[in-house]
């Protein structure tokens, strides 16, 4: 149970009903991180607007380094609905799912890259509290992937750090993305007469 409840259909305003519909197009469901920010709609658009834009530009890392280095600050800051949501995303991407149940031994599985290691690593050195990134570890990333890669990789951790963080302090668990089944209440259940709570295209 999220610790301020998602707002409902039938108590939101048209702008958050029609973000509702864009949302559940995308993604099957609507993504209950958004359900909970629309309490504040400038701060849902505000976000909107942000994830829309990082996807957009985020494009100079192979996939495979992105996600992983995502999926690894999600694990770590114990976010369940980050780790849910970014399974499905890598589940779309064709990505391979199997090796995540190995991310706790990312340093010696064959399951991972040199480059997904030193991706995941910096993933930890900028989650840690204080963060315990090194100049030698920075300038091997960008023989790796750019200096262009490395503000993209930064950016992302940054990025998810943000959300899991966020996830976590306002209560949102993982919501069945990644096994194609929905936890948001209303779309479990019905909603009072006249109320517009079907949010399937």
């Amino acid at each position: 149970m999220t610790r301020i409840a998602p707002l409902a259909p039938h108590e939101a305003g048209s702008i958050v009903r029609l973000t509702y519909r864009f949302a559940t197009r995308r993604f099957g469901e609507v993504p209950e991180p958004f359900a909970v920010l629309a309490h504040h709609t400038r701060v849902l658009a505000a976000a909107g607007v942000a994830e829309t834009a990082a996807e957009k530009a985020c494009t100079v890392l192979p996939a495979a380094v992105r996600e992983i280095a995502v999926y690894r600050v999600a694990w770590t800051v114990g976010c369940s609905w980050c780790v849910d949501f970014g399974s499905m995303l890598m589940r779309l991407d064709g990505l391979d799912l199997a090796r995540l149940e190995h991310i706790a031994d990312y340093a010696t599985s064959p399951l991972y890259s040199e480059d997904e290691r030193a991706a995941i690593a910096y993933a930890d050195a900028m989650t840690a509290t204080p963060t315990t990134v090194t100049d030698d570890q920075v300038d091997d990333l960008v023989r790796r992937f750019g200096k262009d890669g490395v503000v993209e990789l930064t950016f992302q951790i940054g990025l998810e750090n943000q959300r899991a963080r966020m996830y976590s302090a306002l209560g949102i668990t993982d919501q069945g993305f990644s096994t194609d089944s929905c936890r948001v209440p209303w779309a479990e259940g019905s909603v009072p007469d006249g109320a517009e709570g079907s949010l399937r295209p």
